[in-house]
């Protein structure tokens, strides 16, 4: 047995020129010796464990059947991968070798990942149609939304300059002019996904009484700075895209894109590709075309033949009630004839007529020889003579009343010279005591002569007073009285 193996501190051996080394300077050289040896490795495997955390970074491992070996990707290439990693995915992936000193273990840092080949690529596709359909998201597991029979507006997503977007527009044109919206954006590579998600999504956002939004949103060339009108919100969505291999045509396929079209609540065409083409998107959707062009046809009807459809319906209504009429002509003649004349049916009234009018005249003349005779009786008592004497002793009547007005009027005794004595106020003086006890007295004479007199004093004359009623005398010819004072 080796002295040395139980010794219990270490000291230096004859013959070995080994230095001991700490633990990190050991990782240090083995760093440096993977990434100088493995600075860059291409690794085929299948994902497992795969997982993104908050930051963004990406961790999984990639194995085959013998072997397994960590890796992870930073944040700023797992958002330029072209697909979704999942567990079970084989894939290629392109990096460098690197060792984590925490936990002596070796890893990949991965800058690219790409399927590995067209087979793992349907793979992918398969899980995720799976995937998608056990949650509801195919128009086969949910009740498929009706196309509108005219769409007044239809939004159109694919690329604005492509030749996808011209064939739509000419085959609208020929078929049936509508008002289109295009919101133009990527069809293909990084970001194709989420902005034809963003875009089926912005149709669907938009209110039933339009939205006014700046003309870059709508699609129009930007950067002209113009506000548009208020776009109305489409009755009818296409997504479309031209022909092309898988790869081209997996932004269709994506999570983002199948999510916003199954959640849409505007009916939606898928047309990508061509007939043989089939994408997830198209399961997501109400209706899928086999071409763009054929989505067209599909959205709406031939102008044309809609018109010849409603003049053929006008002509058949129009003889529908023209044949009604004549029939309803023909029934009004047979009636007709069932019918007695006009003779046998207004005879009798006739003769009832003739009968009452009869009957008026002589009950018209008898009435008026009564009134003629009680006219002559009335006309008796109102003669000129009878009149004349009704009016004489009308006369006489009104005289005599007058006489007596006359002989009851209180200043009538001032024509003989006597004198009316009142008061200062117009009371009557009656007696002696009541001219004491006035103190001043007025005495009326004719023609309206008025003084006053102070009882057991002077005598004064005062000016006449108005009066509201005076008589004019009537024995203007005779000499006036004179006065008691």
């Amino acid at each position: 047995m080796d002295a040395a193996a139980g010794r219990l501190v270490a000291e230096p051996v004859a013959g070995d020129n080994a230095m001991a080394m700490s633990v990190g300077e050991l990782s240090g050289r083995l760093k440096r010796m993977v990434e100088g040896e493995f600075g860059h490795v291409r690794l085929r495997g299948e994902i497992s464990g795969y997982k993104r955390v908050a930051s963004g970074h990406s961790y999984l491992a990639l194995k085959d059947d013998s072997a397994v070996i960590d890796g992870v990707m930073w944040k700023g290439n797992s958002a330029s991968l072209a697909f979704r990693p999942e567990d079970g995915i084989e894939v290629i992936a392109t990096g460098r070798l690197t060792t984590y000193p925490g936990r002596s273990k070796y890893q990949i840092i991965i800058e690219r990942m790409e399927l590995a080949g067209a087979g793992a690529l349907m793979a992918l596709l398969e899980r995720n149609k799976a995937r998608f359909d056990a949650e509801g998201l195919f128009a086969k597991s949910r009740a498929r939304r009706a196309l509108p029979f005219m769409p007044r507006v239809i939004g159109v997503v694919t690329s604005g300059t492509g030749a996808v977007i011209r064939d739509i527009l000419h085959r609208l044109e020929d078929r049936c002019p509508t008002h289109v919206i295009v919101w133009p954006v990527k069809v293909q590579g990084q970001g194709a996904a989420e902005e034809i998600a963003a875009a089926v999504r912005g149709f669907d956002a938009l209110p039933a009484a339009g939205s006014e939004v700046t003309s870059d949103v709508a699609g129009t060339p930007a950067g002209s700075g113009n506000r548009a009108a208020p776009i109305p919100r489409p009755d009818l969505v296409i997504v479309a895209r031209g022909g092309g291999s898988i790869e081209d045509l997996w932004a269709f396929n994506e999570e983002p894109v199948v999510r916003a079209v199954a959640g849409c609540s505007i009916p939606i065409i898928s047309a990508v590709g061509h007939e043989t083409d089939t994408t997830l998107c198209d399961h997501a959707a109400d209706l899928r075309a086999p071409t763009p062009t054929a989505a067209a046809e599909i959205a709406v009807p031939v102008l044309a033949d809609l018109r010849y459809t409603l003049d053929a319906m006008s002509a058949r209504t129009a003889r529908c009630v023209n044949r009604h009429v004549e029939r309803g002509r023909e029934r009004l003649t047979a009636m007709a004839r069932l019918l007695p004349s006009r003779d046998r049916l207004l005879g009798p009234q006739r003769q009832r007529m003739d009968e009452a009018a009869t009957r008026a005249d002589r009950a018209l003349e008898r009435r008026v020889a009564n009134a003629r005779g009680a006219l002559d009786r009335v006309a008796g008592a109102i003669r000129p003579a009878t009149l004349d004497r009704r009016l004489d002793a009308a006369r006489r009547s009104l005289s005599d009343v007058g006489r007596l007005v006359e002989s009851l009027n209180p200043d009538r005794i001032l024509e003989r010279g006597y004198a009316r004595v009142t008061t200062p106020a117009g009371t009557t003086i009656t007696s002696a005591q009541a001219a004491r006890d006035a103190g001043a007295l007025t005495l009326h004479f004719r023609h309206q002569e008025v003084i006053d007199v102070i009882v057991a004093g002077t005598v004064e004359e005062a000016p006449a007073r108005p009066q509201l009623r005076r008589k004019p005398a009537t024995d203007a010819g005779k000499p006036e009285q004179p006065t008691l004072l």
